[in-house]
């Protein structure tokens, strides 16, 4: 009564594989690719790189915000001058970034 003949038919769709379908999923996958896992891809490698040249002289700070100038460097674990005569060890990977030379002096 309210549904015209030819669509109760049920031939209004083709059969087989239809592209405009899975189009905007693939759209959204690329945009998320794009935006969200290749810069955290880059950004990686980018600090594995720092983390491999750090060598004795050094300054670091740590995940923890200490500052701190390496005086021994092993494969796993770092040794940090914090002040005169007090060192601590760290994990190399708990080590956020590198400094310039003189910061240290400059706190």
């Amino acid at each position: 009564m309210f549904i015209s003949p030819a669509f109760a038919a049920g031939n209004g769709s083709p059969a087989g594989f239809d592209l405009m379908g899975f189009l905007p999923m693939i759209v959204i996958f690329v945009l998320f690719w794009l935006l969200m896992v290749r810069p955290q891809q880059k950004r990686m490698k980018e600090t594995q790189k720092m983390l491999s040249e750090i060598q004795k002289g050094d300054e670091v700070v740590t995940q923890g915000g200490i500052v701190g100038r390496v005086v021994k460097a092993s494969e796993q674990y770092l040794t940090l001058e914090i002040a005169n005569n007090v060192e601590i060890n760290v994990q190399r990977a708990a080590v956020n970034g590198k400094l310039e030379k003189g910061t240290m002096k400059s706190l």
